[in-house]
C-alpha cells in the first residue's frame, strides 16, 4: 500500500496515488472551496458528496471508501470526517425508554452513502473560517505543556527582520504541541527535563516539518498574558492568528535553538546570537 498520506514519489517521480489525492483534497478544504463555488459551514465542514463530486475531485475518480481510508490513515491526522446530522431528535417524551435500550443496545452500521459525512481539514486554512466553530481555545484548564515552531535557516532572518512568526497566507501561525520522534532540545540533552527530554508521551506526528532546523519555543502563558489568543485543532495543532499585525512576536519565545550546532538564537525573548551570513544566501522567500 501506498504511503500514509506522507511525502513520496522521490526527485521528479510520481506521487503515491494516495498522496496525490490528499493534497486535491487538502488544496480544496483549506484554500479552493470557495474557487470552487462550495461554501465550508461553520464547522469548517463541506458534505463528503460535494467534495466528491468536485471536478478536481472527480477528475482523479476518487471513491469513498478511498476518501475515508485517506481520513483514517493519514499521518498526521490532517482530516476529520463525521456523520452529517439529517434531522433534529425527536423529544424526549416521544421516545419509548424500552424500545430505546433495545435499539441501542444495537450496533449501528455506518452509511456508505457520501451525502450522509462530512468533511473538513483541522487546520491549515486560508479560506475563513469561524475559529470558535472549527477549533478549541486554549484556556488554564487545557493549556499544552510546550508550544514549538519548527523552522529552517532560510527563513529565520527573515523571521528575527519582522519582528517574529507571520501567519502569511494563512489563517494562523502553527505550533506543536511538542517535538517529533528522532528531534531533542539542547534542554533536553542536557538532562534540564524541558520539551524534547525523552518522555514515554506518543510523538508529535503534526505542527511541524521534518525538515526543521530551526526550533522556537513559545512561553505559551506569557503570550496569553501579552493578549494573543491560541486554538488547538482536532490533531493537535496549536493555532494562533498572532496580534493585530498577524504575527507572533519574538518577545513571547522563551527560547530559540539550532539544531545543527549553532546553539541557542533566542533567550527570554531577546536575539542572543546572531545567525550565520550564510544562512541568508540560502534563498527562497522561507515560510516561518
Amino acid at each position: 500500500m501506498p504511503g500514509r498520506g506522507g511525502r513520496g514519489g522521490g526527485r521528479g517521480g510520481p506521487l503515491p496515488r494516495l498522496v496525490q489525492v490528499s493534497k486535491k483534497i487538502s488544496w480544496l478544504l483549506r484554500h479552493g472551496a470557495e474557487e470552487e463555488g462550495l461554501k465550508l459551514d461553520s464547522g469548517g465542514y463541506l458534505n463528503v458528496e460535494n467534495v466528491l463530486g468536485n471536478r478536481k475531485i472527480r477528475s482523479l475518480k476518487v471513491s469513498f471508501d478511498e476518501l475515508r481510508q485517506i481520513v483514517e490513515d493519514n499521518d498526521k491526522q490532517r482530516f476529520t470526517m463525521v456523520p452529517a446530522v439529517s434531522a433534529p431528535p425527536p423529544p424526549a417524551a416521544a421516545i419509548d425508554a424500552e424500545a430505546d435500550e433495545q435499539a441501542n443496545a444495537q450496533p449501528v452500521q455506518p452509511s456508505n452513502n457520501p451525502s450522509d459525512w462530512l468533511i473538513r481539514a483541522n487546520q491549515g486554512h486560508s479560506i475563513k473560517v469561524e475559529d470558535e466553530g472549527l477549533l478549541k481555545p486554549i484556556i488554564a484548564d487545557n493549556m499544552p505543556e510546550a508550544a514549538v515552531h519548527g523552522t529552517t535557516h532560510a527563513a529565520w532572518p527573515l523571521i528575527v527582520a519582522s519582528g517574529g512568526l507571520k501567519r502569511m497566507t494563512r489563517n494562523h501561525v502553527h505550533f506543536a504541541a511538542g517535538l517529533p520522534a528522532g528531534f531533542t532540545s539542547i534542554v533536553g540533552e542536557d538532562g534540564g527535563g524541558g520539551e524534547g527530554a525523552a518522555t514515554d508521551a506518543a510523538p508529535v506526528i503534526s505542527g511541524m516539518r521534518k525538515s526543521s532546523t530551526v526550533l522556537m519555543f513559545l512561553d505559551l502563558p506569557k503570550a496569553i498574558e501579552a493578549g494573543l489568543k491560541f486554538w488547538l485543532s482536532d490533531n493537535g495543532v496549536i493555532l494562533s492568528e498572532g496580534n493585530a499585525e498577524g504575527v507572533v512576536p519574538l518577545e513571547v519565545f522563551k527560547r530559540v535553538e539550532d539544531r545543527t550546532g549553532e546553539g541557542v538564537l533566542v533567550e527570554g525573548g531577546k536575539v542572543v546570537k546572531e545567525a550565520p551570513a550564510s544562512w541568508a544566501k540560502k534563498g527562497g522567500k522561507g515560510k516561518g
